[in-house]
């Protein structure tokens, strides 16, 4: 199992991020969740931890639709940093757009999964995300 380090969550809706912690409360991660709401304070907070060189999240789960420089622009900087490119990155979006779809992996992203509407489906489909990339996948360190 991995060492808890933190989540980074990129979610600028109150109500997705409070599913988010749900999901984590139901499937036992014990790895503190934190949140960013913009591109921006994503790449701010992954930049002053690889400058303090404090541990880099486990995991960054990441909205595309976000306020100022969006989940697009922090996917394509993240990949491009030598420090970064490491980190698995899945992406959570309501876009169900081909070419968002095309333009995250080719930019890096670890999987792309389309936000379901109702509660229980998107509650379902962290819960998996969190099994898989904190219970099986091994991750970098």
């Amino acid at each position: 199992m991995m060492l808890a380090r933190h989540i980074l969550v990129v979610e600028d809706s109150d109500e997705d991020f409070a599913t988010v912690l749900d999901a984590a409360r139901c499937a036992g991660v014990p790895n503190e969740i934190r949140r960013a709401t913009s591109g921006d304070e994503c790449l701010q907070q992954l930049r002053l931890s690889a400058l303090k060189h404090d541990a880099l999240p486990a995991l960054v789960l990441l909205d595309l639709n976000t306020p100022k420089c969006d989940g697009r622009d922090a996917l394509r900087e993240i990949k491009q940093d030598d420090r970064l490119r490491a980190l698995p990155l899945v992406v959570l979006t309501t876009s169900a757009n081909p070419r968002d779809l095309r333009f995250c992996y080719a930019s890096g992203a670890n999987a792309y999964h389309v936000k379901p509407v109702q509660y229980r489906d998107h509650l379902r489909i962290l819960e998996q995300i969190f099994d898989y990339w904190l219970k099986s996948a091994v991750l970098p360190n």
